[in-house]
């Protein structure tokens, strides 16, 4: 999968080089790259903000250095996203999405007020937010979805199987994990896990998912209730 970043900052992007992610680029299942967005401005100062038209507080990005930095890496397999408060929420869902789309991810990263609106209608594909609370800008949201997203990514965890039991991959969140000692504090790993019954160890999982769940999302409960009510009602026809 190929990422284009565009950033005023890109020394942020550091984190990217690390852990799973660097082996995922060193074997080129990951191909990032992060793209300064001064270096495309025509101002004899680099500058790429200005004063909002209509007044209010703060600086907008001009459309030029925008315009043309996206130009540079965009093709027509490009998936274009603006990282802002205003756009959709990320959800498990739609990274499940981002990393399945066959497409090119190219992440534009807002900073100061926001953006010219042009560069929204004009170049933008999605419009993301990842929740209801305003950062100094999109880089952090930009690795966001990088890394949430290259988990869905073909070998990149090496276990194929590591995102199928997580948070929200069914509308439920995660169990509850154990490791070694098995005392701990006088906290002793569950007897359950310890018998070697597979069958009875998913089925502990699952009601622990389904009771953290209901305590601490119950509008993900109430989804995942609801699937289980309409497979239910299929299995019956």
């Amino acid at each position: 999968m190929k990422i284009d970043i565009l950033t005023l900052f890109p020394e942020m992007f550091d984190a990217l080089n690390h852990s799973i992610l660097k082996r995922a680029q060193e074997k080129d299942l990951l191909d990032i790259k992060v793209h300064n967005i001064r270096d495309f401005s025509l101002d004899a100062n680099k500058r790429c903000d200005d004063y909002s038209y209509g007044g209010g507080a703060g600086m907008i990005m001009t459309p030029q250095p925008l315009f043309d930095a996206i130009k540079s890496v965009k093709t027509q397999k490009s998936y274009v996203v603006f990282l802002s408060p205003k756009g959709n929420i990320l959800t498990q869902n739609k990274v499940e999405e981002l990393a399945k789309c066959e497409k090119d991810l190219v992440l534009v990263c807002g900073h100061y007020e926001g953006i010219d609106e042009r560069i929204i209608s004009l170049c933008v594909d999605e419009e993301i937010s990842v929740g209801d609370y305003v950062l100094t800008g999109g880089e952090i949201p930009a690795m966001v979805i990088v890394d949430a997203v290259a988990r869905y990514v073909p070998k990149v965890l090496g276990n194929e199987n590591a995102t199928e039991m997580e948070s929200f991959s069914q509308n439920l969140l995660e169990y509850p994990q154990y490791t070694r000692p098995f005392e701990f504090e006088k906290e002793r790993v569950p007897q359950v896990l310890l018998d070697g019954n597979h069958k009875e160890v998913d089925k502990w999982r699952l009601e622990k998912m389904v009771k953290i769940t209901k305590k601490r999302r119950p509008d993900l409960f109430k989804k995942w209730k609801k699937e289980q009510e309409n497979n239910k009602k299929d299995e019956e026809r």
